[in-house]
């Protein structure tokens, strides 16, 4: 999936940017804070409907702008498709809300992935194995999204419902409602909860070959790694999800109200990294982890290609620098089999040599990006 062309006005730091893509490797080369990042950024909210760097949408736009806008032009099953995300400022006349089209239409997020399926590699992944369960789940439901049509809309509505919910147990807590009011909401919270623990369980099943594989490329003599779904929801026997989701809410009920918080549902739960028969994070190096991360991401590739046999767009956002000679090799190897892969840097040094000189290379200087060759 190709991008040909990428626009920006008014994007983080670009008041306006226009940058044509070929084929192939695409190098970008900056110092820290010069705008790399932005570029990346506004590639992923056009293949996701928003940024990996904020919650708060508005945030995108740049200061003493009314509204960020980032189009591209996208090479899908052999047709030019355009797609558009505009952000306005918060407090701008027109509210800060967000506005999607593809190819003119206005359509919702969840259109978006399958113009543009993306692989994001950033530097805060190298926590995902030690870091908050938070993160974990925010990986995995990114693959979900882009291979489940529904499954953005289904997680809006799971995460409005959770809001609904939690502020209700506070109001029962505080004898303000009932706790019979709960009921509705307990049923929603089990409906679409039992959607995505089984969407994440199938993208885990999907991901197991493609990560023990690459993972045993990478680390041959290494136990085989795996990835295990840590949940506070297991059905009995013959219990759907849903069932099971239901009857640990109402037997954590009177716990939740005294919390005045939701206790139990995919928003509690976690993916362990299993080595072996061990977590990752009771024995990994520094680099056993970087190991586990990159086969994860490689994995990743794959699942996502084998959807329509069309590879995502990589985008590395300077992490060469985070890998060892080995494991570089291991992601050049891989990016030159892809169609298109963009990679940021603050220095060439950092990169293999065949990558640089087989790459289209690129300098970012604050608001504007040009050809290093021009």
């Amino acid at each position: 999936m190709p991008v040909r062309s990428l626009s920006l006005d008014g994007f983080r730091s670009y008041a306006r940017l226009g940058i044509e893509f070929g084929d192939g490797p695409h190098v970008v080369v900056g110092r820290n804070a010069a705008g790399k990042t932005n570029l990346v950024e506004s590639l992923v909210m056009l293949s996701t409907g928003r940024s990996h760097r904020s919650s708060t949408d508005s945030e995108v736009v740049r200061w003493g702008s009314d509204f960020a806008r980032a189009t591209a032009v996208v090479v899908n099953a052999g047709r030019q498709v355009e797609v558009e995300v505009v952000v306005h400022a918060r407090g701008s006349s027109a509210g800060a809300r967000k506005r999607i089209r593809v190819n003119g239409v206005n359509r919702r997020a969840s259109a978006l992935p399958p113009v543009l399926r993306s692989v994001l590699f950033a530097p805060e992944d190298m926590l995902l194995i030690v870091g908050s369960p938070s993160l974990r789940r925010a990986l995995l439901d990114g693959i979900v999204v882009q291979r489940e049509p529904t499954a953005m809309a289904v997680m809006s509505t799971y995460q409005r419902t959770l809001t609904q919910r939690n502020s209700l147990l506070r109001r029962i807590r505080e004898e303000q409602a009932g706790a019979d009011e709960l009921s509705y909401w307990t049923g929603l919270i089990a409906e679409h909860g039992a959607r995505i623990l089984d969407w994440r369980r199938e993208a885990l099943e999907a991901m197991a070959a493609p990560l023990a594989a690459a993972h045993r490329e990478i680390a041959p003599d290494e136990p085989a790694l795996t990835l295990r779904y840590v949940s506070n929801v297991q059905p009995s026997s013959n219990e759907s999800h849903e069932d099971a989701l239901l009857r640990r809410l109402r037997e954590t009920a009177d716990k939740e109200i005294w919390n005045g918080a939701t206790l139990v549902g995919p928003h509690r739960d976690d993916v362990a990294f299993i080595s072996g028969e061990r977590p990752l994070t009771e024995f990994a190096s520094r680099g056993q982890q970087r190991t586990a991360i990159l086969a994860l991401k490689l994995a990743e590739l794959d699942v996502l290609a084998a959807l329509d046999g069309r590879p995502p767009l990589l985008l590395l956002d300077d992490v060469f620098s985070e890998l060892d000679p080995q494991r570089r090799a291991h992601l050049v190897r891989r990016i030159g089999d892809l169609p298109q892969a963009i990679v940021t840097t603050t220095t060439t040094d950092d990169l293999d040599p065949a990558l640089v000189a087989a790459s289209t290379v690129w300098s970012v200087e604050p608001g504007y990006v040009r050809s290093a060759h021009a």
